[in-house]
């Protein structure tokens, strides 16, 4: 995994611009501190930050490759896990390859296929290609949106790179939130709408796009959309069809010249791979390392609830046990997190969540020093059927988000009235909702309650995925770690999409075909545990923290996020002292919200326009 960016400008000379383009690379460094690069033509600058997994000597970018008296040029991040067949096949067209990278694959089959060269990929991707005889550049993203990419236009010059911070590097573009922007920003979080930047045009590559520039202009092009059709098999050829989709995807993703080891929480999705990942290392005498976290006390302060019904330790160890892994505990304390607090923010470059971020980037911190390539459960419960509100009537009959059920922002409580009458982010929330709920590939003769099953895993895979997935990237990648997600193969979410509702809740529970998939490998006391999202800490140390933080904003009094938020509501919160309960986590992450914005107005510099 690497970090990629660029510049092309239609007017100025960017062979003296190579400070700049330094510079743009130089942001990226923590997703790629292995090796960097730059090439610089006329017309081109493109530049890469180098993470090693595969080929450390082939594999230099930008790679440069001359055929047929042209030359191509390409900045890559990802993995191809088809890139041997793709190899073979190229080389049967006559290609001749100076490594053993999939970069020189993926560079190679734009050579051979142009721009439908991304029909042929199965990987996570992002990439610039410069073709310098037709004076194009040409970018892609994969199917699922695993690997970033964004873009921004300024007059001549068309700017590119994996974060946003790669094009903020670059004098063109300033960082300026216009009020569409600061809308979508509050009322959407961290569910940012795919290819919305935040920043005043700052636009993003959409999963399954590509983007060509030319000096016509830019198009864009979809590749690749799920399409509705009736299910065929029955089920037990479905859960053939999935068990084998996944022991493909798990087990090709387990290329690595670098360690590499699986995140392992002692849920089903996380075990599974673990389990699957574990036997193929076994058939080559390794043993499986696998990683989980814990927070220091957790057995004193947890509070069970419908998303968190019990603790992960024992069902991981149970795993790890019955597998034969080499299984590491990741112990996590309040100063770990308070410490950390702002590293999610830096890596998104808006402000993020809490200590749901926190956490995970500190857990790959400390994996980073053992392996560098995780492979991560994301995504089955948005293909599968895992959240509540697949299955609970009142959650998915709500004519809003499903997950908005879970309850309110209490921070737009704070939000200045006229504020809140001028961006009204509760209708742009609903537009958003209603332009989700047009991009629904229907299927004819539905019955109404299908619909809305239909409705909602496509709300999940276009809405609330691209977060997850996002927030998986940055947290890894500013930890110098790469996270593979199987779960994301496009072929196993084209296939799990059509699949009725019936059998994806096969035995009346969340995950009913997944749990059937991996009951081969898994014991059954693990294939029954009920769904228990991603831990969060309980510690009452961590509140205080926050809180503290939160009242040295008050009283210093400068903070920029005050021509937003009325300071005595503000205040009011930091004081309270009332009792614990549902309250107590609203309050955790109002404080964790307030800390974000404080800080990336700060540190950024943000201009609202």
């Amino acid at each position: 995994m690497c970090g990629i960016t660029g510049w092309l400008d239609w007017q100025r000379d960017l062979t003296e611009q190579g400070n700049v383009v330094t510079a743009m690379a130089d942001t990226l460094k923590r997703r790629g501190p292995d090796a960097g690069g730059q090439w610089l033509a006329p017309r081109v600058g493109l530049a890469h930050r180098r993470l090693i997994v595969i080929d450390p000597n082939g594999g230099v970018q930008p790679m440069v490759r001359q055929a047929g008296g042209n030359t191509y040029a390409i900045t890559y991040n990802g993995e191809l896990y088809n890139f041997r067949e793709l190899r073979r096949e190229l080389e049967g067209r006559g290609h001749v390859f100076e490594s053993r990278s999939d970069t020189e694959v993926l560079l190679r089959a734009y050579i051979e296929w142009g721009p439908s060269c991304v029909e042929k990929f199965n990987g996570i991707f992002a990439f610039a290609i410069w073709d310098e005889k037709e004076q194009q550049l040409f970018l892609g993203r994969d199917h699922l949106g695993v690997k970033p990419l964004f873009y921004a236009q300024r007059g001549s010059s068309f700017l590119f790179g994996s974060e946003m911070k790669a094009l903020l590097a670059n004098p063109l573009v300033k960082p300026e939130v216009d009020q569409d922007g600061l809308t979508e920003l509050m009322a959407m979080g961290v569910f940012r709408t795919p290819g919305q930047g935040i920043y005043r045009g700052v636009t993003e590559v959409l999963p399954g796009h590509t983007v060509l520039v030319t000096r016509n202009g830019v198009r864009v092009t979809q590749y690749w959309k799920l399409e509705s059709r009736e299910h065929t098999e029955d089920f037990a050829a479905t859960v053939q069809h999935v068990r084998d989709l996944l022991e493909d995807a798990i087990t090709r993703q387990l290329v690595s010249d670098v360690p590499i080891g699986t995140m392992l929480s002692g849920g089903l999705d996380s075990s599974g791979v673990s389990a699957v990942a574990a036997l193929a290392f076994k058939g080559e005498g390794r043993q499986l390392d696998t990683y989980s976290l814990q927070f220091v006390d957790e057995d004193r302060d947890f509070k069970a609830n419908p998303m968190h019904r019990d603790l992960d330790a024992p069902w991981a160890k149970r795993v790890a046990d019955t597998s034969g892994t080499n299984h590491h505990i990741i112990l996590l304390d309040t100063p770990d997190l308070l410490e950390d607090i702002l590293e999610p923010m830096r890596a998104r470059d808006l402000p993020a969540t809490g200590d749901i971020e926190t956490s995970l980037y500190t857990l790959f911190k400390k994996m980073k020093p053992e392996v560098t390539v995780a492979l991560s459960g994301e995504s089955a419960d948005e293909v599968f059927g895992g959240y509540p509100w697949y299955y609970t009537p009142e959650m998915r009959s709500i004519n809003n988000f499903p997950w908005t059920a879970l309850g309110g922002n209490k921070l737009e409580e704070a939000v200045l009235p006229d504020v809140m009458e001028r961006l009204n982010p509760k209708a742009h929330q609903a537009m958003r909702y209603q332009e989700a709920l047009s991009l629904v590939p229907r299927l004819a003769g539905e019955s109404a309650e299908d619909a809305r099953t239909r409705e909602i895993f496509f709300l999940n895979i276009a809405r609330f995925l691209p977060y997850m997935l996002d927030r998986k990237d940055r947290m890894s990648m500013a930890a110098s770690l790469e996270v593979r997600v199987p779960f994301c193969d496009y072929r196993l979410v084209e296939y799990m999409w059509n699949v009725p509702w019936e059998m994806k809740f096969a035995g009346g529970v969340e995950k009913g075909l997944l749990r059937e998939a991996f009951s081969h490998v898994l014991p059954e006391d693990v294939v029954r545990r009920r769904k228990t999202a991603y831990p969060v800490t309980h510690n009452p140390t961590y509140v205080n923290g926050v809180k503290q933080r939160v009242r040295e904003i008050v009283e210093e009094g400068t903070s920029p996020i005050f021509d937003l938020f009325d300071r005595d509501k503000v205040r009011q919160a930091a004081y309270y002292e009332g009792p614990t309960g549902s309250g107590f986590v609203s309050l955790k992450n109002y404080y964790d919200h307030i800390i974000q914005m404080d800080a990336w107005m700060r540190e950024y510099k943000v201009s609202l326009v």
